[in-house]
């Protein structure tokens, strides 16, 4: 259990005392992706005006959900912790793609003084360049024009969990769209011109589910875990992602190569962090993010690992949480608290135990803010969704 970065009173990258190599390391970032000036507007607020209508016409895209609420196959929940903004965001979308029967679902977990825009930005965004992705991958599969195998590739950034037959075209192509989903969507953070991302990100595990396939891609320690019977009926829990924390010997082994620093404070042993080479700062608790750019030449990433697993018969739902919930409940009693209460109400009641779960085991911590979705393998489509009236969300774009 942790904060994100070192420093209870992170408002922005903690360098050293007397430093300045941070101030210089920053403004070369700046300068480096600054845009060019125009003399009759400024691009900042065209950039505006671009990202607002496109987040109007997101929210009216039928069967994409963000809000508190549920539907037929899904229930999603985030609530404000006590460390300042909500910085967690979730998104459920149906008919994903102009799909039938494809869903895609995630949840993000921002950091640093611009995480919550960051989250939020990622939600709205990755979405959208993994379709396009998609599409693309599939056309050029479709015409027998793609060069060589994925395997190699995928295989250096992590493992995929395989479970039964392979629907070989699926996973290839969902694999190729991921990852250049990913590194397009960490590139545009990059060069947004109102998201200073250069000491904030966001975490990501998301997934997309097509008939009886999931393609999970998952970077940072948000979790996908499987609610799911074994032999004797018994409910189980089958954790599906890897929580790539710093102190993961892989992930250690790339950060020190890059001239990271991996190491945990005297003060909380249990949470390794990355370092830069030379001072104490930022201290991030994960080895991937989007954004971040500060590490991101010191051996943090945003490359997903992708998974893939075949729904059987006896799998019921996938719980997608940010560690808000990771930090004090763990994989066994989430699927018993999802699968003991109302589908419509799991989300929500999932957040609100966490919550509690916080308060007696922490007492003298913040709570994390928390997002939960709930996707149940079971459903068909679904024709309403129930969202709180309070649940409005305010543009930051």
């Amino acid at each position: 259990m942790g904060s994100c970065f070192s420093g209870d009173g992170f408002t922005d990258i903690s360098y050293a005392p007397g430093s300045s190599s941070s101030s210089k390391m920053r403004n070369s970032y700046r300068m480096k992706n600054r845009r060019p000036s125009s003399s009759t507007s400024s691009p900042s607020s065209s950039n505006a005006t671009a990202d607002s209508k496109m987040e109007i016409w997101l929210h009216r895209v039928p069967g994409r959900f963000f809000l508190n609420g549920s539907t037929d196959v899904a229930s999603l929940f985030t609530k404000q912790g006590k460390k300042g903004v909500n910085q967690d965001a979730m998104i459920v979308w149906e008919n994903f793609g102009s799909k039938t029967n494809t869903i895609f679902c995630g949840v993000f977990d921002g950091h640093g003084p611009s995480g919550h825009m960051v989250a939020k930005k990622v939600r709205d965004s990755l979405p959208l360049k993994l379709s396009s992705q998609w599409e693309l991958s599939s056309s050029v599969r479709d015409g027998n024009n793609a060069k060589g195998s994925l395997t190699a590739e995928v295989s250096a950034f992590g493992p995929v969990h395989e479970n039964g037959s392979i629907h070989t075209d699926v996973l290839m192509t969902l694999k190729d769209s991921f990852l250049k989903a990913f590194r397009v969507m960490d590139k545009e953070l990059k060069l947004h011109p109102r998201i200073d991302s250069y000491c904030s990100g966001t975490t990501a595990v998301t997934l997309v589910k097509q008939d009886q396939d999931l393609v999970i891609a998952n970077t940072g320690d948000s979790r996908a875990v499987l609610g799911t019977r074994n032999e004797d009926d018994s409910l189980i829990a089958v954790q599906l992602t890897v929580d790539l924390k710093p102190d993961l010997p892989r992930e250690a082994e790339r950060i020190r190569l890059c001239k990271g620093r991996v190491f945990a404070l005297t003060n909380e042993p249990e949470v390794a962090r990355v370092w830069l080479p030379n001072t104490l700062s930022p201290g991030l608790a994960m080895s991937r993010a989007f954004g971040d750019f500060c590490l991101k030449d010191f051996g943090l990433i945003s490359v997903p690992d992708i998974h893939y697993h075949r729904i059987a018969e006896k799998d019921e739902f996938v719980v997608l949480a940010t560690d808000g919930i990771w930090d004090v409940l763990s994989n066994d009693e989430v699927v018993n608290i999802v699968a003991s209460n109302p589908r419509s109400h799991a989300a929500q009641v999932l957040v609100e135990t966490a919550i509690r779960a916080w308060r007696q085991k922490y007492p003298m911590a913040k709570v994390d803010d928390c997002a939960v979705v709930c996707l149940f393998l079971d459903s068909g489509s679904t024709s309403t969704y129930e969202v709180a009236e309070s649940d409005i969300e305010p543009s930051i774009l």
